[in-house]
């Protein structure tokens, strides 16, 4: 779970997790500035991990990943605290990988009306179409969507990219889809709805339009990786 100012929602989010499968909950509280540490604790939360300064969303994963692993997990699955996507899609969605159908599996907000029925802004949501398009032509892919925060993961796909080259900021996400498609593995999506409301963590205008061009940085220098004209740093071993 990559935390950031989650007090309000935290708790919500983690009295939805099935336990009947969950072995491990690890947070990383990315350096708040408010109870988010407090409240984990009262949770009774094992695996808490603190910044002592602010990494950002790629860096913060990264600690995730690195503390899952440690752990041994077989199956890690990225969680946001901030509730805006549901808990009760983990069943599912580590059944795909439990059961070696796929390797990846993403709660995807656009399969369905879950986007628009959640309260996704409208200019998010043309965005999002928009780049997506864009991202399946340059990565011969054809998934709903790039950018949705949950995702469910085999340990054998952290131990076989090198997240650690990606970037510490947002667009780390789309940057180890890049690695994964590299590798040559396929992403499985299923409907999640999703919910948007004032306490759910949400990138401003500015910041998107910065994450929208990372974005398509990110899908150029895969195309041209992939067709010989120059070797993308991200995807080489």
């Amino acid at each position: 779970m990559p935390a950031y100012n989650a007090e309000s929602t935290l708790e919500k989010t983690f009295n939805e997790i099935p336990f009947d499968i969950v072995d491990h909950i690890v947070i990383v509280d990315d350096k708040s500035s408010d109870s988010t540490v407090k409240i984990a604790h009262k949770l009774g939360i094992k695996h808490i991990i603190i910044h002592d300064k602010n990494k950002g969303y790629g860096g913060n994963q990264k600690s995730c990943y690195n503390k899952a692993l440690e752990l041994g997990s077989d199956i890690i699955i990225m969680l946001h605290p901030d509730y805006q996507y549901t808990p009760q899609l983990i069943h599912s969605m580590a059944y795909l990988i439990a059961n070696d159908v796929y390797k990846v599996v993403f709660g995807s907000r656009i399969l369905g009306k879950g986007a628009l029925k959640g309260g996704m802004p409208i200019y998010k949501y043309i965005s999002n179409r928009i780049l997506t398009f864009f991202q399946n032509i340059l990565m011969n892919n054809h998934l709903a969507e790039y950018h949705t925060g949950y995702r469910a993961f085999s340990s054998e796909i952290l131990k076989t990219v090198n997240y650690e080259k990606c970037s510490n900021n947002f667009v780390f996400d789309n940057q180890i889809i890049a690695q994964i498609c590299n590798k040559g593995y396929e992403i499985a999506e299923i409907t999640c709805p999703t919910k948007y409301f004032p306490e759910a963590s949400s990138i401003k205008i500015k910041n998107s339009i910065i994450y929208g061009l990372g974005v398509l940085g990110v899908s150029l220098n895969y195309f041209f990786h992939k067709i010989g004209l120059k070797k993308y740093k991200i995807l080489c071993d």
